[in-house]
């Protein structure tokens, strides 16, 4: 019979189609698709994402490296910036005095608290390649002072180490020394690791690759008797075969697919990519099209994925050519020399940064203390310009309750309220943004924005 519907109180209408004439067995099937969609991309976790990641050698990490970092880099913010007007104009920024100052004590608040988010230590290429002894002394050192600056407070809220490709030539080497780190590690800290600990996989070409450091992983973690996934990892995408595989699909699908889900994150790497494009070194930048390119597949094949996004770092490093002489200082000359030169590489920086943010990668590489205030200044300004401009849309969204909104001459569809959420919480999460400023500016509360969730959010306010 006819499917019958009512609708309010006095209204009957009448389908068409029966319980007989529908066509269960294809409705079943998108069922099926739908369910294997959402699972395979779930969206943005609900999980801070650091806004870089600092690389340095491994044979010269120590406890203190982390809160030594933002040491250096507030010297030199003082030195060649000692206010907001001149960090602005050594940024290359035309900012009104207001925000200028906002940005800036931010910057000096975070160099202060938080200056590293996220820190590799590197057997890669910042370590290079060394005696096998030598390495071994540096795994287990390098384990030994992250469980030091763990129980002393002194860790970034991310940590993890990079070790070597998986190639013919340097496999064993790079298994041995994630297999020496994580046993001194793990021993040290009393059978756990610290929280956000990930290993790095560079120059991935192949998914066998991924599929062996998953089985390693996972040995390990029976080894130590961690529980199941705790080992996590991330890709480095810095060779054409990351991007399209030698059967001309997108390779990043695949390569993540065979983490079985312990991948986290892709990290972009511009030098290696662009080399292996025939690219010379003089042509070798951030904002070079083939990096456009490559990052765009990322982007586009992981996008929802719940994969992180990062870009890579600048070359062009803020340091000046003059250093004072022991117990001497600089001429005047001298520091107007080092400050061009600092407000030069500043500038550089500044633009990469803000390139790889307007184009959704809202995490990169720093390489040395000195680019910490740019990479800070960079993103408290890209998110404190649009305050207002969010907050109004995201305010007017929520009093709607998800049904599309205009508000001036931006449209919202019901997608764009999780984008607005997360532009407050990324604020938040990175030290651009208090949680008490939040709830002002949105209405939200602390509760709300801790959900992390839309429709959390909206399920809480109709309930």
């Amino acid at each position: 019979m006819p499917l019958v519907a009512r609708v309010g109180d006095n209204a009957r209408v009448k389908t068409s189609l029966t319980s007989e004439t529908l066509p269960n067995e294809t409705l079943s099937r998108l069922a099926q698709a739908n369910r294997t969609f959402n699972a395979a991309y779930p969206g943005e976790l609900e999980r801070r994402q650091p806004v870089h990641t600092v690389y340095g050698g491994a044979h010269l990490f120590k406890a203190r490296t982390c809160p030594r970092s933002g040491e250096l880099a507030l010297e030199i913010l003082k030195t060649y910036a000692p206010d907001a007007s001149s960090f602005a104009r050594g940024l290359g920024l035309e900012l009104d005095a207001q925000l200028a100052e906002r940005v800036y004590e931010r910057v000096v608040e975070k160099l202060g608290r938080e200056p590293v988010e996220d820190f590799r230590i590197d057997f890669e290429d910042g370590y290079g390649n060394r005696p096998d002894a030598e390495e071994d002394g540096h795994a287990v050192k390098a384990a030994e002072e992250v469980a030091t600056a763990a129980a002393e407070g002194t860790l970034s809220p991310f940590i993890g180490i990079r070790i070597k490709p998986l190639t013919e030539e340097l496999r064993t080497r790079s298994l041995r020394t994630l297999d020496l780190f994580v046993t001194a590690l793990v021993g040290k800290m009393g059978g756990k690791l610290p929280e956000g600990f990930v290993v790095t996989l560079p120059k991935v070409t192949v998914s066998e690759q991924v599929e062996a450091l998953t089985a390693v992983l996972e040995a390990l973690e029976k080894a130590l008797g961690l529980s199941q996934g705790a080992l996590k990892f991330e890709i480095m995408v810095e060779t054409t075969q990351s991007i399209i595989a030698p059967d001309g699909q997108i390779a990043l699908p695949r390569l993540i697919a065979a983490g079985k889900g312990r991948c986290t994150g892709a990290h972009f790497g511009t030098y290696d990519y662009t080399a292996s494009c025939s690219i010379t070194a003089a042509h070798q930048y951030m904002g070079h099209p083939a990096c456009d390119f490559a990052k765009h597949v990322m982007k586009v094949s992981l996008a929802g994925t719940g994969i992180m996004l990062s870009d890579g770092a600048t070359n062009v490093m803020p340091i000046g050519p003059h250093r004072a002489p022991e117990g001497g200082s600089l001429s005047d000359a001298q520091l107007a020399e080092n400050r061009e030169v600092v407000y030069r590489a500043w500038r550089i920086a500044y633009n990469h940064n803000r390139h790889s943010l307007v184009t959704g990668f809202y995490q990169g590489w720093d390489l040395h203390p000195a680019q910490l205030p740019v990479r800070y200044g960079a993103v408290y300004t890209f998110f404190l310009e649009g305050l207002d401009a969010a907050g109004a849309r995201l305010s007017s969204f929520l009093q709607k309750a998800a049904q599309a909104t205009l508000l001036g001459d931006v449209f919202d569809d019901a997608a764009t309220g999780q984008g607005l959420l997360n532009y407050f919480l990324r604020a938040i999460g990175c030290g651009a943004l208090t949680e008490a400023e939040a709830e002002r500016i949105t209405g939200l509360t602390a509760d709300d924005l801790r959900t992390r969730s839309f429709v959390k959010i909206l399920e809480r306010r109709r309930s």
